[in-house]
């Protein structure tokens, strides 16, 4: 059988087929359900290998280690089974992923979209990458290159726009970012990823009116059902702060963000990231700093995302729970020379982001200021988006107001420039 793109999949059947299309246009357009259809898939054709695979990269494209690790047991079912050669290189990217061995699964999903540029999961799956990376350049650069290949009457067009469109906007090209994410949402207006989109590209052209209407308007399209409702209601209260309403960004925190207390990685750094902007506003926000602390600290131990460590940092300064920060600066301390990718991130970026944290919260702000300011160029390397990494040069900038009350130090015209270039 072939796919809807027309590619050859292994062991399906027309049921199970259509089950793993509704879970690959659900994963495409970020909305919730897709594993529930894997499931479908599978019990309708056990040795499905492309379901196994999607199965994979649901679990693979998470920030949570657990999760990623959950991926394992499809990656063990999709190797025992029949594959073609597209398939097998799917199969080896898994396989490297799971080994932490990020070079050889970009290398083999770059090499999957040169010889199958239609293949949208292997485009979806490098694109996502290519953000917890902070690989600004592929964000762009990959899906232009495929989109030759690709035409609206491809299922998956508005996805593949929508992916293009992000990777604009990380490239500063505002303009061409909306048309294309407008583009996406007429051909399908459920596509969650293309209203987040527009959402950054409000933020970062400073239209703050602009973008509180469209999350409003659109409501109904990224708030139900949806993998990205969280982050979109963060969204939604940046706005609110850069109009100065940080009651009103409070109030989206306390009902939108934190309402279900979700323990999932994602919304945890959106929550403290909020949280860290509302306090540097100089609103206090009170116990909400305890409970973000209490989640993240079974977290400290992961070593496996600098940007997840750096919001932890925020957490714990944030609810002055120095025994977890430093925990948390000392596991980085102990990971730093390991031969892992976290370790170099950590080295290069994540401990003495962390630390800076640390210091601003004791009210250490030379100290803040003068790591701050040292980071190097390709901190962004980190991942995340730039309107996420601005925490950083936020905190930077505070750091500069406050040590200006006080005896003015050495060296703090360099720090600006420096993260500046780093966010």
């Amino acid at each position: 059988m072939n796919d809807y793109r027309d590619y050859a999949i292994s062991g399906a059947t027309p049921s199970a087929t259509d089950s793993f299309e509704r879970a690959l246009a659900l994963f495409q357009s970020w909305r919730s359900g897709a594993d529930s259809e894997i499931v479908l898939a599978l019990r309708a054709a056990p040795e499905f290998t492309m379901a196994q695979v999607l199965g994979a990269y649901l679990c693979i494209c998470s920030r949570d280690i657990a999760r990623v690790h959950q991926a394992q047991s499809f990656h063990t079912q999709a190797a025992s089974l029949p594959a073609n050669a597209r398939e097998q290189l799917h199969i080896a990217a898994i396989g490297a992923a799971l080994a932490d061995d990020f070079s050889a699964f970009n290398a083999t999903l770059t090499e999957l979209l040169r010889r199958y540029p239609r293949d949208v999961l292997a485009l979806q799956v490098a694109h996502a990458f290519d953000y917890l990376s902070g690989d600004n350049a592929s964000l762009s650069g990959r899906v232009a290159a495929v989109l030759p290949a690709w035409s609206k009457d491809l299922p998956g067009y508005h996805a593949v726009l929508a992916m293009h469109a992000f990777g604009l906007v990380e490239a500063a090209r505002y303009d061409a970012a909306a048309d294309l994410a407008l583009e996406a949402i007429r051909l399908n207006p459920f596509d969650a990823r293309a209203h987040h989109t527009m959402a950054h590209v409000h933020e970062m052209t400073g239209q703050p009116d602009a973008g509180a209407r469209w999350m409003r308007d659109r409501l109904p399209f990224w708030s139900i059902d949806t993998t990205v409702a969280t982050h979109c209601w963060w969204h939604w209260a940046l706005f609110h702060l850069t109009q100065g309403d940080s009651t009103g960004a409070l109030a989206l925190y306390d009902r939108h963000v934190r309402a279900a207390n979700s323990s999932e990685v994602a919304d945890l750094i959106d929550a403290c990231a909020l949280l860290w902007r509302i306090e540097l506003q100089g609103i206090y926000v009170g116990a909400r700093w305890q409970e973000l602390s209490a989640a993240w600290a079974p977290h400290i131990a992961d070593g496996y995302c600098t940007f997840n460590d750096i919001h932890a940092a925020l957490a714990f300064t944030g609810a002055r729970d120095w025994g977890n920060a430093q925990r948390l600066e000392s596991e980085l301390k102990r990971r730093q020379d390991l031969a892992a990718r976290h370790s170099e991130t950590t080295r290069l970026v994540g401990l003495s982001a962390c630390r800076a944290i640390i210091a601003f919260g004791r009210a250490e702000y030379a100290r803040a200021t003068a790591l701050l300011g040292a980071l190097p160029a390709f901190a962004h390397r980190i991942g995340g988006s730039h309107a996420q990494r601005d925490v950083l040069y936020l905190t930077l900038l505070e750091a500069v107001q406050r040590m200006r009350r006080a005896p003015m130090h050495s060296g703090l015209g360099r720090a600006i420039p420096a993260l500046r270039s780093a966010a």
